[in-house]
């Protein structure tokens, strides 16, 4: 997918990463409004999600849609987080997170968005973000 930005830069997007709770999820459940932009984005590039699945939930939220899920393991989820952005190659990622473990993710990609959401946003993630 190719996105041109004016005055910025032209990217060429392969993977959307997202945080799952508080991004796109709240108490472990997906939000309502975001199965039909998943679908829609899928179509265009791959999609990750990427969790600690902190209520065991993600599996049976994302039922269904073409996601794939990566399972933190880590004892240091912010490092673990840049680290993937960084195997599927940085440049062609899109991130998008709230949480202060969101805030190298966001800094590795391509374009990194921070969200605020009903749990509110890191301020280091913010300052971390593109958007």
């Amino acid at each position: 997918m190719i996105i041109e930005i004016p005055h910025y830069k032209t990217l060429d997007i392969k993977h959307i990463v997202l945080d799952y709770n508080g991004t796109i999820a709240k108490d472990g459940k997906l939000k309502a409004q975001i199965a039909p932009c998943l679908y829609g984005l899928s179509a265009h590039c791959d999609i990750h999600v990427i969790t600690a699945d902190t209520f065991g939930t993600v599996q049976a939220q994302l039922e269904g849609l073409d996601v794939k899920v990566k399972i933190l393991s880590s004892q240091n989820h912010t490092e673990e987080k840049a680290y993937f952005i960084e195997e599927l190659g940085a440049q062609h990622c899109v991130a998008i997170g709230n949480g202060n473990n969101d805030k190298q993710m966001l800094g590795q990609a391509q374009l990194g968005i921070a969200l605020l959401g009903d749990e509110g946003i890191s301020t280091q993630t913010l300052l971390c973000s593109d958007v």
